[in-house]
């Protein structure tokens, strides 16, 4: 029986990996990495703000407490360009919209959508009582009136 037969490795390891080792890794790690015998550095500080929590799960998405509606630009009526502009936002703790960018919608539409949603305000969202950041996709529908 070969020594390393009581080694349980897992299903797709080489001969020579490392317990613990990356599947389909390779052996001796990344070209100039750490050797596995070289104590681990530590980790570093947890960051004071916390990245904004997407909306899904157990986190509901927020609900706009001031919403108007956005201005039709004239060129875009004039060609009679419609549809949504969906935008990825995100809203801080207190119901503002600190960041945007436009994910897909009509070239036109896309400055009239991203300067409507920066006036909208949300009532804040909370996870485990406490007010939090959160990412989420707003569709601005753009629809011409006969």
């Amino acid at each position: 029986m070969p020594a390393d037969a009581d080694f349980a490795g897992v299903p797709g390891g080489v001969p020579g990996g490392v317990p613990g080792g990356q599947l389909g890794g390779v052996l001796g790690g990344i070209l100039g990495g750490i050797s596995t015998n070289a104590s681990r550095a530590p980790a570093p500080p947890a960051e004071k703000g916390r990245a904004p929590i997407r909306v899904g799960g157990h986190v509901r998405a927020p609900r706009a407490i001031y919403r108007p509606e956005p201005d039709y630009p004239p060129l875009a009526r004039q060609a009679r360009i419609q549809g949504d502009v969906v935008i990825d936002a995100v809203i801080d703790k207190t119901g503002i919209v600190v960041e945007m960018k436009a994910v897909s919608g009509p070239p036109l539409l896309v400055p009239a959508a991203l300067a409507a949603v920066r006036t909208w305000r949300y009532e804040p969202t909370y996870l485990n009582e406490e007010p939090i950041d959160v990412r989420f996709i707003v569709t601005v529908h753009f629809q011409l009136q006969n």
